[in-house]
């Protein structure tokens, strides 16, 4: 994980939060917790916790993300989630969830964390920093 500024804080996206405990990104997600840089957004907290498999899980998943920092969905982020389909022409085909995940931190002045092609087609057009996490 590569970030121009270090201290700047990071949306978890979903893809990320799937791939955070695998060996090649267990490392950067661990220093990006200890730097206290996570940041969560209610749309990818809706899609990580939709992932739960029972109660248990969805308790815990909802206390991991609940507490983090936010990134607010708000009206002029889906403005500029729109702008940026526009801006995007035929390479719009992104999942909703994820203009909206960079619409977010955009608005913030966040990153976003993440392990998908999306992101970076989105920084094009959306003043915000896209962070690979290694996979």
């Amino acid at each position: 994980m590569t970030s121009a500024d270090p201290a700047i804080p990071l949306v978890i996206d979903t893809s990320a939060w799937i791939r955070h405990q695998r060996p090649a990104s267990v490392g950067a997600w661990k220093a990006a917790l200890a730097a206290g840089r996570l940041v969560s957004c209610p749309v990818a907290t809706l899609e990580i916790i939709r992932t739960a498999r029972n109660e248990d899980e969805f308790d815990l998943l909802s206390s991991t993300f609940t507490p983090l920092p936010q990134a607010p969905v708000t009206a002029s982020v889906c403005r500029a989630a729109l702008a940026a389909s526009r801006d995007l022409g035929a390479r719009r085909r992104i999942p909703v969830p994820d203009y909206l995940i960079a619409a977010a931190a955009a608005e913030r002045g966040f990153g976003v964390l993440h392990a998908d092609r999306h992101f970076d087609l989105l920084a094009e057009v959306l003043p915000f920093e896209s962070v690979r996490l290694p996979e």
